[in-house]
């Protein structure tokens, strides 16, 4: 568990290595092993045979975060309080047997094995690009439960330590160094463990800043007229961008506020209540579901093909250099791949390349990479007119105009130079792949490669399998995704795909609100208090009136005589048709667009879908924005469109930006309460319509979720 070594120097060096795990993890069982190890220390100070301690590790990392199974199910506050007391009171004590603490980190330490680090005196980290570092807790809810929050306060003041706090950041060790959350980096573990002793061996008493008399925290406490004034800017920005939907942000803030005006063992008391307090919050319960069980699920292969050995693609394709084909290079290029990028002539294809170069650039100037890495991840592209250079390529992407003979043209130029093993890939929004792959060589080695603007930053790829599709290339096209860091989901090859015919309820609801006479802007604002990134009518804008209206129509083709025609699809005809507004491409729609793309609220929306609903109910109308999509993602999950509940629910957050803190789509309901849900659906289908009908399969969706 803790290996203790000690040297001719009187440095002791514990070495965690915990039995039968991969990695370190800060649970139960470490916080009670370092107990004793530190009586031990005392006792060795006291003695006169201590000059210093480090901590390292035995595992490719230096310590993982906490227990999520305890977490998530725990649900007793006495129970949780009083975990985060023992493991504060077990950090304060390594931070003061009055020697020196070095974190030797030879590899990532993230959550409260981060807190461990930050209990020490002193932070070197061995300097990988792969190594993070930081406290993303808020990205599950959850809040530093073991003093991460007051000793930030205390290490960099209110105003900086904020937004490392509530960003969720997993640091590259430079840019922990550059935001000062460490303090040294080494090369190696040679170094490291060097730099470690050195540091030691210059620091023979070394108290922290708060346990200093006299000593204050950087910038100020609340009891100041400053802090006081930053600490309500920051509130009010919170309160704007999170309509205090996510309450661990809040309570970061909250910690803050009261612990800047107490001592440092007050504070992290303050600290565990609020822990204790989002622990058994549902929100965090939800978020711990989608981004842990749901997440590891996925990357387990719960959707993948059996049979079928790992596929490691090293050289890609793509066709079509524009925004989302360069984006896509990108991704490939940060993960090693080499890059054929083609288009119609190497001029336009070597601005795709140029666009690289000013993603890399943004990297740079944030610490992620440095300067003298640009060229070798810019030698990984070459860029073409011609598409016998595909030749070699593991898998060939095209991301060209949204047309079905554009699509199909690229592909049956590229495909005369590619191998029996070579997938290739159809990067669609709307059209069928099935259809697609009409002109294919090889149908069997077709699939569709979904990806979300903007490609390189969102994590989520809908893998399509059509009628021919094998499924080896979807297990293939599963390893592709994983190997350049997104999530895959697995749909079939209908209308809407998944995610744009689930964010489409969305869109249509919020229309139909309009065309009810609701005002837009209550609806705007209202669709983004329920969670949502943006307001109805400001997506329906992005993705365009007539991809709207699309959906809706391949919707009537594919269920027919069933088919029961949404409200809203008069408004959208009526948009597109007769006032020749059709989004943000045109630069009128719902909205009016100035030269810089910035938008407000068409003023003749009054005059064809007048403001005439005197009263509303707030809540219900948000219901009814979250329930469409829950309703249609169920009714997905029913005809198979998609087959996995994790991918459902991961798939709408990621995919089209629904409530994080609601879990996804599916989490939803075991959030409302099934019953309730069912209750309120049917209220919802008598005053509105069908589309609020309950399938008959939830009940079994559910229990599947759980």
């Amino acid at each position: 568990m803790i290996h203790y070594k000690k040297d001719t120097d009187h440095i002791v060096t514990l070495t965690f290595d915990m039995k039968d795990r991969p990695l370190n993890i800060i649970n139960h069982e470490i916080g009670e092993a370092l107990g004793p190890v530190i009586d031990h220390l005392k006792k060795e100070k006291a003695k006169g045979v201590l000059r210093g301690v480090i901590l390292t590790s035995a595992k490719k990392t230096f310590l993982a975060g906490g227990d999520l199974e305890y977490i998530y199910q725990a649900d007793n506050a006495e129970e949780i309080f009083q975990f985060a007391e023992r493991l504060k009171k077990t950090l304060r004590a390594l931070e003061s047997p009055g020697v020196p603490v070095v974190a030797a980190m030879n590899g990532s330490a993230l959550g409260s094995g981060f807190e461990v680090a930050l209990a020490c005196h002193h932070r070197i980290v061995i300097d990988q690009p792969e190594n993070r570092l930081g406290n993303p807790e808020i990205q599950i809810g959850l809040i530093p439960g073991s003093g991460a929050v007051i000793r930030l306060m205390w290490l960099l003041g209110i105003e900086r330590c904020y937004p490392i706090l509530t960003s969720g950041r997993r640091y590259t060790p430079k840019e922990a160094l550059k935001v000062g959350i460490i303090d040294e980096l080494a090369k190696d573990e040679k170094e490291m463990m060097e730099k470690a002793k050195q540091w030691l061996l210059n620091n023979r008493e070394y108290r922290r800043p708060w346990d200093k008399e006299g000593a204050s925290i950087p910038g100020g406490t609340a009891h100041q007229k400053a802090t006081a004034l930053l600490i309500k800017k920051l509130a009010t920005n919170l309160a704007s961008k999170s309509h205090n939907n996510f309450p661990a942000a809040q309570a970061i803030l909250n910690i803050l506020y009261e612990g800047s005006k107490v001592d440092f063992d007050t504070a992290t008391r303050i600290e565990s209540r609020y822990y204790t307090q989002l622990v058994l919050s549902q929100e965090c319960k939800n978020m711990i579901k989608a981004f842990w069980f749901d997440y590891y699920a996925i990357k387990k292969g719960s959707s993948r093909p059996k049979g079928f050995g790992r596929f490691r693609p090293k050289k890609v394709g793509i066709i079509g250099a524009g925004t989302m084909g360069s984006r896509i290079a990108f991704a490939c290029i940060k993960r090693g791949m080499r890059v054929i990028l083609k288009d119609v002539s190497k001029l336009i294809a070597e601005r795709g390349r140029h666009y690289v170069a000013q993603k890399l650039d943004t990297l740079i100037d944030s610490g992620r990479i440095q300067e003298e890495e640009k060229d070798t991840y810019l030698s990984r592209i070459q860029t073409t007119e011609d598409p016998a250079l595909f030749s070699d390529c593991d898998l060939v992407i095209e991301a060209v105009f949204e047309h079905p003979k554009v699509k199909q043209k690229v592909t049956k130029e590229a495909e005369v130079y590619l191998d029996e093993y070579t997938l290739f890939g159809s990067n669609t929004i709307s059209i069928p792949i099935t259809e697609l792959a009409d002109v294919s060589i090889r149908p069997d080695h077709y699939v569709g490669l979904h990806f979300f603007h903007p490609a390189d930053e969102v994590p989520l790829v809908e893998i399509v399998k059509g009628s021919k599709t094998s499924d080896e290339t979807i297990a293939r096209a599963y390893d592709f995704a994983w190997a350049i860091k997104k999530i895959p989901i697995v749909v079939k090859d209908d209308w809407g795909f998944y995610a744009a015919r689930v964010q489409n309820t969305f869109i249509l609801e919020g229309i139909t609100m309009l065309q009810e006479g609701y005002p837009p802007a209550l609806i705007e604002n209202l669709s983004k208090q329920a969670g949502m990134p943006k307001g109805a009518l400001a997506i329906a804008d992005e993705i365009g009136l007539k991809l709207a209206l699309k959906y809706e129509t391949q919707a009537a083709a594919h269920y027919g005589n069933k088919y029961v025609q949404h409200p809203a699809v008069i408004v959208l005809k009526k948009m597109i048709e007769e006032l020749k507004r059709t989004g943000r491409k045109s630069k009128a729609g719902f909205y009016d667009y100035d030269e810089n793309g910035i938008r407000c609220l068409w003023s003749g929306l009054k005059n064809y879908f007048p403001s005439n609903v005197l009263s509303y109910d707030r809540e219900e109308m948000m219901e009814r924005f979250m329930m469409a999509q829950v309703l249609e993602a169920c009714w997905c999950l029913q005809e198979e469109v998609i087959n996995s509940i994790p991918a459902a629910n991961l798939g709408s957050i990621h995919g089209w930006g629904f409530p994080a803190f609601k879990g996804g789509v599916i989490q939803y309901i075991n959030d409302y309460g099934l019953n309730a849900f069912i209750n309120k659906c049917k209220k919802l289908e008598k005053a509105h319509g069908q589309r609020f009908k309950v399938p008959k399969s939830i009940k079994k969706i559910i229990i599947s979720n759980k």
